[in-house]
């Protein structure tokens, strides 16, 4: 018997409005909306959070009062999905450049051609390969499904734009008062250092003193680091937080430890007050020395082998994938599908606008390598990684959904090999640091948009919207999103900096783990400038949690590169989620009572994400424009204990949307 065909929520043979104008400038809109919040969180957690679902919401919550129907809905999201996953694909590799000390502060016009190379290719090849992963019924793209739901549920009234609103208000009126560059009254985190004195190791003709301590934090009092916590829900963030107490509190003390000379440096009145601190400064040392210069390669170590695990222990989705890459290039036909849900872009445009950016692929590589041979080789390796690593990008989206993508790892893959092929025809220096990083850069940007946009073509099959009008719709948003997020990359580099990088002040600079992962790898090999002892102990280290099936490695290591009141902020936030679940289950509520209040507290962390990063992305604005905001409170220990406010009332908002949508859905 032959299997019931599928049925999508609006027939083949349903007409109504789609591809308009309306819905296509929201999600443009949109797109660099989201697109800059996520440059900001991500950069500061070292993850990026999928924008289909607060785009979903927002395109009901918009679109519906002006009659718009829900496949203009699904158009709206898609289109504006391209900003978050497009500059997931620049916040691993562009700062990288300015971390390697090759640029000295992000190149806007570079930045949106990589962006828009990267992302236009990462459209054509999806759009190859559409029939044959999205219409597989055994991949199960768990967020599309989820997506799709939130779509139905506005049929029938439930949008959930006013937790977003709410949500996003309120963390941008906290980041305001919050931000050193904003009108000061709560403090981001309380430090210490617990000093242990001084102690003897017995043994052969070693000193006698040995002195040090533990650098001390309060987590941040930032509204989307708890959100991106409650996101990604208490198993993952214990893994990353792990991370945190491993670099801080375990081998940041034992390096301090056991090098004494930086007794003399914590003692330097010259370098204390340098560093903004009195003598003996110890939390200085830790936060500057130690573990900026120490911790930090260690962990990069870390992470490469983390990235190549992850890589490993898919590899059974990645050859699939890739069989599966093969065997529909052999059956693309160019023909025009008559039905509706089979309609793509025509293949011979695809090919086309595949062949034409060859050309300035080219010109990209030949820029920043000065070498034909480089520049050949660069472009190479970008078009085949990038075909290969975009599909797998696709197929993996269908497996564990775009939140889970590992397009770093995969990155990591073409940098390495990039790397070492540069060496191979003798291309070094600042010029191969620059192609490497150009070849990352672009197949980071292809996979992020192959990945999302995998995702959002299986949305609209489940809706069952036109796959070519979401295919226009993604290409539109590159194009528009692409300079407008570039703007952002800048603004962010010049305000904020970014940690590595030379003269970025420690303070105020972005994590950005990722990026400093792929500078300082391109760095290692091609510029001979790795600090291979730590690196290869990190290697070690990772093999050793690898060996002893340690959940994540790569977010362990990833938890070792972050500051640690982030790593403690992600913490709590999955700690609130365990909370509300447990608080919730106790009030013995239904199944589906319980699933919609999980989409409303992750409704109001989204909100929580997107509010903050989006007035971070503001401030920065004004640091550039050297607009000073007045100080309302002074002393710090009065802001540290206002900020520690911030906690019971994120933790409330979640109850209280949560358990109200609960109570309603059981009724």
């Amino acid at each position: 018997m032959d299997p019931k065909p599928y049925e999508p929520y609006v027939p083949a043979d349903t007409r109504m409005k789609e591809f308009t104008l309306r819905a296509v400038l929201l999600g443009v809109v949109m797109a660099v909306i989201l697109g800059a919040a996520n440059a900001y969180i991500g950069m500061v957690a070292g993850l990026t959070i999928a924008a289909t679902f607060p785009a979903a919401v927002v395109a009901m919550a918009m679109l519906r009062p002006m009659g718009g129907s829900i496949l203009e809905e699904n158009v709206a999201r898609t289109t504006a999905s391209v900003g978050e996953a497009l500059v997931a694909g620049a916040i691993f590799t562009i700062p990288a450049f300015v971390i390697a000390g090759v640029w000295e502060s992000v190149n806007i016009g570079l930045s949106v051609v990589i962006m828009l190379i990267g992302g236009m290719l990462g459209v054509f090849f999806v759009i190859i390969l559409r029939r044959t992963l999205v219409e597989d019924a055994g991949l199960p793209f768990p967020e599309s499904v989820a997506a799709g739901e939130i779509h139905k549920a506005g049929q029938k009234g439930a949008t959930g734009g006013r937790y977003l609103v709410i949500a996003g208000l309120t963390a941008a009126f906290l980041e305001v008062i919050r931000n050193a560059s904003g009108i000061r009254v709560l403090l981001r985190n309380m430090t210490g250092f617990w000093s242990w004195g001084q102690a003897r190791v017995a043994g052969g003709n070693l000193p006698e003193a040995y002195t040090g301590g533990i650098y001390l934090s309060t987590p941040s009092a930032s509204p989307a680091l708890l959100g991106v916590g409650y996101i990604i829900g208490p198993r993952l963030a214990a893994v990353v937080f792990a991370g945190g107490v491993l670099g801080w509190w375990c081998l940041a003390p034992v390096m301090g430890f056991v090098n004494r000379d930086l007794v003399a440096l914590a003692t330097d009145p010259t370098w204390c007050e340098a560093n903004q601190a009195a003598a003996p400064c110890w939390a200085a040392v830790a936060q500057n020395v130690v573990w900026q210069t120490m911790v930090r390669p260690l962990a990069v170590g870390t992470m490469v082998v983390g990235a190549f695990w992850t890589l490993w222990s898919m590899r059974k989705s990645l050859l699939t994938g890739m069989g599966r890459v093969l065997a529909d290039v052999k059956q693309v036909k160019g023909v025009q599908a008559d039905n509706r849900l089979e309609q793509d872009l025509r293949y011979r445009w695809v090919v086309f606008g595949i062949l034409g950016l060859l050309v300035p692929i080219w010109v990209l590589y030949y820029y920043f390598s000065e070498s034909f041979g480089g520049s050949f080789v660069a472009a190479v390796v970008m078009v085949v990684a990038g075909i290969l690593f975009a599909a797998v990008a696709g197929y993996l989206v269908g497996v564990i959904g775009s939140s889970n993508n590992p397009i770093s790892g995969l990155t990591l893959t073409t940098l390495i090999l990039a790397a070492l092929l540069m060496v191979a025809i003798g291309l070094t220096g600042d010029q191969g640091v620059m192609a490497v990083l150009g070849v990352a850069a672009v197949v980071c940007c292809a996979m992020g948009i192959a990945g999302d946009m995998m995702q959002d073509l299986k949305v609209g099959h489940i809706l069952g919207g036109t796959p070519s009008s979401m295919q226009k719709g993604e290409l539109i948003a590159v194009v528009f999103a692409a300079p407008a997020l570039g703007v952002a990359l800048w603004l962010l580099g010049r305000a904020y900096g970014f940690a590595g990088a030379p003269g970025a002040d420690p303070s105020l600079a972005l994590p950005a783990p990722q990026a400093g992962l792929m500078a300082l790898v391109s760095q290692g090999i091609v510029g001979g400038e790795m600090v291979w002892p730590l690196f290869l102990a990190g290697m070690l280290f990772g093999l050793m949690l690898i060996l002893v099936r340690a959940p994540s490695p790569m977010l362990v290591a990833v938890g070792m590169y972050l500051p640690i009141y982030s790593t403690f902020a992600i913490f709590v936030g999955g700690v609130f989620k365990w909370i509300i679940d447990r608080i919730l289950m106790a009030k013995k509520y239904p199944d589906h009572a319980m699933e919609r209040a999980s989409n409303t507290g992750i409704l109001v962390a989204s909100g929580f994400v997107a509010g903050e990063a989006l007035m971070g992305v503001i401030i920065a604005g004004l640091i550039v424009a050297n607009i000073t905001l007045p100080t309302i409170v002074s002393n710090p220990l009065v802001q540290g204990l206002l900020g520690l406010l911030v906690f019971p009332l994120v933790l409330w908002f979640f109850y209280r949307y949560s358990n109200a949508d609960a109570k309603a859905a059981s009724r």
